[in-house]
Formats: C-alpha cells, sequence, structure tokens
C-alpha cells in the first residue's frame, strides 16, 4: 500500500474523524464506581489538549490518528450486586420517558432502571427560591442535587454524585464550553502510575467516545476568571454513583440527565458549587 492509502486509510477511521475531544476525565473507570480512589483526581483532569496561546478560550486540537483501544471492562455495563430499594413510589409517569432507551449520535443509551434510585434523585420541577438569575445552575453538594435555575421561584432538580471529602470544588464560574461524547486521556502522571493505561495517553489519542467511558455522553467544563478549575459536570455510565460521594472530584449525572442538561444551556453559562 502506497504512503497515500495508508494515511488516507488511517484517517478514515471513524473513531479517528472526532477533532473536538476532550484529554480531561472527572472520574476514574466505570469498573472501580463505588470504590473511588480519590488521590487521582488532580491527574486524570489536568488538561491535556488545550492550546490557550493568544486565545479567549480554549481551543480543542485534533488527536493523533491511532488505533483507538476499547475500555476494559470487568463487568457488564448496569449490572450490579445492589439489590435495595427505598420503598418510595415511582409516581411520576414521565420517569419512563425520561430514562428510557435512547438513541444519541450512533450510541444507544441503555434505559435506566430508574425504580431502583431514590425518587429525589430523579428529575423533577421543584419550588426553589433563589436570588440566582434564571438559567443559572446550583449544585448542592450537600444535598447531592443540581438545580437549573427557572424563572418564578422554580428549578429544574437532577440527582448528581460528587467528589470524596477533600476532593470537591466550591465557588462560582462558568460552563467555559460543552462537549458530545468526550474522550478520556489520562494524563502521563496516571499512566506512570498505572502502565496498563498507556494505550490511552495522549499519544494514543486517548480512550474512545463510548458506553463505558467514564465522562459519560457529555461533559461541561467549569472555569473560574479564565482559567479551567479541574472539575466538570458529566454523564456516567454507573447509575448507582449518583446521590453518592464517590468520584474523584466532579459532578456525575446520569446520561439520559446530562444529555438533557446540555440541551437546555449554552456555553458560559454561569455555575455555582455550594
Amino acid at each position: 500500500m502506497s504512503r497515500t492509502a495508508q494515511i488516507f486509510a488511517r484517517l478514515s477511521a471513524p473513531l479517528c474523524l472526532i477533532a473536538v475531544a476532550t484529554g480531561l476525565s472527572g472520574c476514574i473507570l466505570v469498573t472501580d464506581t463505588s470504590r473511588m480512589n480519590p488521590d487521582v483526581f488532580v491527574q486524570e483532569t489536568a488538561p491535556v489538549f488545550y492550546n490557550m496561546a493568544g486565545a479567549s478560550q480554549p481551543q480543542p486540537q485534533p488527536l493523533p490518528v491511532r488505533k483507538q483501544q476499547p475500555i476494559p471492562q470487568k463487568r457488564d455495563l448496569y449490572q450490579t450486586q445492589f439489590h435495595q430499594t427505598y420503598g418510595v413510589p415511582i409516581s411520576n409517569p414521565a420517569f419512563r420517558t425520561y430514562y428510557a432507551s435512547m438513541q444519541d449520535d450512533g450510541h444507544t443509551l441503555p434505559a435506566i432502571p430508574y425504580s431502583r434510585i431514590d425518587q429525589r434523585y430523579l428529575r423533577q420541577e421543584v419550588d426553589y427560591p433563589t436570588t440566582e438569575a434564571p438559567g443559572t445552575i446550583i449544585v448542592d453538594t450537600k444535598a447531592r442535587f443540581l438545580y437549573l435555575v427557572e424563572a418564578n421561584g422554580k428549578a429544574l432538580r437532577y440527582g448528581v454524585g460528587i467528589g470524596r471529602d477533600g476532593f470537591a470544588w466550591s465557588g462560582r464560574g462558568v460552563i467555559q464550553w460543552k462537549a458530545k461524547w468526550p474522550r478520556w486521556t489520562p494524563p502521563q502522571e496516571m499512566v506512570d502510575r498505572q502502565p496498563e493505561l498507556a494505550k490511552f495517553s495522549a499519544a494514543e489519542g486517548g480512550a474512545m467516545p463510548g458506553l463505558n467511558n467514564p465522562l459519560g455522553a457529555r461533559a461541561l467544563y467549569i472555569y473560574k476568571d479564565g482559567k479551567d478549575t479541574l472539575y466538570r459536570v458529566h454523564g456516567t455510565p454507573d447509575w448507582q454513583s449518583v446521590g453518592k460521594a464517590t468520584s474523584s472530584g466532579c459532578v456525575r449525572m446520569l446520561n439520559q440527565d446530562v444529555i438533557d442538561l446540555f440541551d437546555r444551556v449554552p456555553a458560559r453559562t454561569p455555575i455555582v458549587v455550594i
């Protein structure tokens, strides 16, 4: 095969056509969900592909053209030994629609077994008096809720998973930019500690987007005063982590919920984490 044909073949691989990619991760692999190791948070969330020189906001850079490796799985997606129910009747018929299986950018998201999640953490409109302007995102880390402020004292509330003690950020910022089906790229410091992750390094182009990617279906990147806080609001393929403090720093949402939020908020949306 000629050199030109080889280059064309490599560039034609579907997974290598994604130019807007993130080398950031607020989670470790989904296989480790309820047993997170918080000391990797800063290393996992270090920016990899930003080019801030002369730019007012981060400019995504193309990933190297490499063969992408599947994310390793130690259990089938959504399989669990957890069988607890909360004894709360699931009375909102909208939940069936909210958490049904859905097609999204070539991915088929499984239905979420919402009857096994505390109903408080399911998407719903609530009374929420606040002085924050409509359109603001408020994350209540103590209660494990994310609110999208609406007019007339209302808000759309989602359940979230948050970082463990000592690995959570609070303050005011903005959603600087957003990404659909972002890639997960462990930085070199993490690869040095876990050599088996070398195939997902920045040099190899990161872990491909997909159902087991730790960043889920969407990621919203939190900046403050023009600088990356290293914290994100993102999806997760593990519904059990919502409502818990088990992540290594970021704000996790059910994939169906983060898609809904993503579609409702523009870039530069203000966010308050308390």
